[in-house]
């Protein structure tokens, strides 16, 4: 069914084109730069650096809670993003203001709030970065670099502009750090770092109920791996109670049972990641700990005769 299901989404036609007017084949062929970025994700060379920051961030982020504030798991998805708004925000405002005469005190006081505000923007960006893949994070470095250096020529902009100048430092920092935006898209959307690792389940999983399998044959107090309908999921058992989740952390896809089970005889027993620790409770999929932000998906479980079925609210 779900199989099905796939094949009827793909075999729509474009809402946009009719077929009598669907125009010849155009080669489209990706940017020379996009292969350039591509190719450091391979770049070993950086692995040093990697490991240097790796060390610094490490010990300067270490309360969990910090990390979980600044992951953004009480918004439900990266704060990174939301941060980076003010300083890009502020500095693309001042472009537009040195083009207008008499603007420049303005213009002034926008290039510093975007200097002002960029802390929060590293700090987040640092501590996803942490907890991404070595790909993921060779390119991360790179892209922190470069809005280093805008950040610094923005810096020296606002000194400058106290004696009359600074605006050619000021484009020349936009320059840098669209560069560095450029870098942030190919981590956020080619590599899919902060992404929702299990948006799809709910597309991918045939709606109804589906047998699991006999509930005496599921192992008690464990982390069990199941599959139905081609889907991974995680099953927890404790007598008659069975949880069950999507097997695939929504960071980044880990395979969630092979991580811990903790407070397994607790009223609120939870799964944490093998691979960076996040941690989701069982009985609702939510967030507890991250670098995570989206719950896990959860399924609804009944018993009928002996044996095990689940449902996913949504599903379909």
């Amino acid at each position: 069914m779900a199989e099905e299901g796939r094949r009827r989404r793909l075999s729509r036609p474009d809402p946009l084109t009719r077929p009598e007017e669907a125009s010849p084949l155009v080669d489209m062929h990706e940017l020379a730069i996009v292969h350039q970025i591509t190719r450091l994700e391979s770049a070993e060379q950086l692995d040093p650096v990697v490991k240097k920051a790796e060390t610094l961030f490490g010990a300067i982020l270490k309360p969990r809670w910090l990390r979980d504030l600044l992951h953004g798991v009480p918004l439900g998805h990266p704060l990174h993003p939301v941060a980076v708004q003010v300083p890009v925000g502020a500095w693309v405002s001042a472009a537009f203001l040195d083009l207008v005469p008499g603007a420049s005190k303005a213009s002034r006081v926008l290039v510093g709030i975007g200097v002002l505000s960029a802390l929060p923007a590293i700090v987040t960006g640092w501590t996803d970065w942490l907890y991404l893949h070595d790909q993921q994070k060779r390119v991360g470095v790179v892209h922190a670099a470069t809005n280093s250096i805008a950040l610094g020529l923005y810096t020296l902009s606002f000194i400058q502009r106290g004696r009359g100048g600074g605006k050619v430092l000021a484009f020349a920092g936009l320059g840098v750090a669209s560069a560095g935006a450029f870098l942030g898209g190919h981590l956020a959307y080619r590599q899919a770092a902060g992404a929702n690792h299990t948006e799809d389940v709910p597309h991918l999983f045939p709606a109804g109920w589906h047998p699991l399998g006999s509930l005496t044959d599921l192992p008690e107090g464990e982390l069990h791996r199941a599959e139905v309908a081609g889907q991974p999921l995680l099953v927890v058992r404790r007598g008659d109670t069975v949880h069950v989740l999507s097997n695939t952390c929504s960071h980044l896809s880990a395979p969630l049972d092979e991580g811990t089970l903790i407070g397994a005889h607790t009223d609120n027993p939870c799964v944490e990641c093998p691979w960076h620790q996040s941690t989701f409770a069982l009985k609702t999929g939510d967030v507890v700990h991250g670098p995570a932000t989206s719950p896990q998906p959860r399924f609804e479980t009944r018993t009928v005769n002996g044996i095990l079925q689940v449902m996913l609210p949504g599903a379909g």
